[in-house]
This record gives C-alpha cells, structure tokens and sequence, in this order.
C-alpha cells in the first residue's frame, strides 16, 4: 500500500506565474469529484474509456465492477490505466492518476474501501433509494470487483486565470 506523499513539480507547459499544486490540494479534488473516468487498453490495443465513480482508499484510486465487464477484462491483460477527473469548463483543475490497477483480495481492505466509498457517496450506496445501494455488501461478499491502481505518476492542470501542470512522482515507484 502506498502511505507515501509524491513529489510535486511545475511542468514546463505552465504560466510564468503559476505554482505547483500542492498533493493537498488535488487530494480534495479527487474527494470531492462525484464523477471520474477510467481509460483502459483493449486485449487488441484499442482504448476503452468508461465513466465510474472512484475513491482515494488504501493508498491509492479504488473503483468496482463486475468480472465480466469491458474495464475488467481489458485490465485483465493489461493492468496500466489512467483515471482522470476534474471540470468541464476552463476554470478549475483537472487531476489525472496513472498507474496499474490489481483486484483488492483481503476482505479488511474490501471493507476499508467500502467505509470510504460510503463516507464519500452517502446515501447514494447507503439508501434504500439509491442507484448503487448494497454495492458495499456486494464488494465485501466478492461478488463486484474492487480494483485499486497503485499511482505511478500523477498530474494536475490548473486552467484559466493561470495555466499550470503539476507532475506527481512517488518515491520509489
């Protein structure tokens, strides 16, 4: 598991004046994104792109499917992936995490997941009325997947009033 903060440095792609966004920061970009979008390489090398919801958990990005779904096949032969969220506008940032996801097999980690799945999406998991509810006991039991991409590279792009790309590394990846 990754407990580890990344490095954070400005890219060269950035306004004169802008600053790194600190780790902090794109933390709570990614805790308060409701949606994110999950790119994965076909067994035939085509890209697949498919919107989830994801949360920061056990040290990295965790999000769920079904076995037989298009994104668990495709990490099936090729594990690397990128995650992204952000805006859809010029204003605000956008964060990107690349690395590769692998199933969660230890069921306290399910749990783990689970509790921040729910902590961040309430009652849409937790409610009688909501869309995904008993997807936590359904990934507990084992019978959803939970995925978690290790991050190997991260990236941040301020947009409008100042442009900047913050680059990700964590130690020892």
């Amino acid at each position: 598991m990754l407990d580890s903060e990344p490095d954070a440095v400005l890219g060269p792609f950035s306004s004169p004046a802008a600053r790194a966004t600190p780790w902090a920061s794109a933390l709570e970009i990614l805790d308060e994104a409701e949606v994110f979008w999950l790119s994965t390489v076909r067994p035939d090398g085509r890209p697949h792109v498919t919107p989830l919801l994801a949360t920061w958990s056990l040290g990295g990005m965790c999000f769920t499917t079904g076995e037989q779904e298009r994104k668990a096949h495709n990490l099936e032969s090729n594990p690397h992936c990128v995650l992204t969220t952000g805006t859809n506008a010029l204003t605000g940032v956008d964060v990107v995490i690349e690395g590769a996801a692998s199933v969660v097999g230890e069921r306290g980690e399910r749990e783990q997941a689970v509790a921040d799945f729910e902590r961040r999406y309430g009652p849409h998991l937790t409610s009688p009325e909501g869309t995904w509810y008993r997807l936590g006991e359904a990934v507990i039991a084992g019978d959803v997947r939970l995925y978690r991409i290790a991050p190997t590279v991260g990236f941040a792009f301020g947009k409008l009033p100042t442009s900047s790309q913050t680059r990700y590394t964590w130690p020892g990846r």
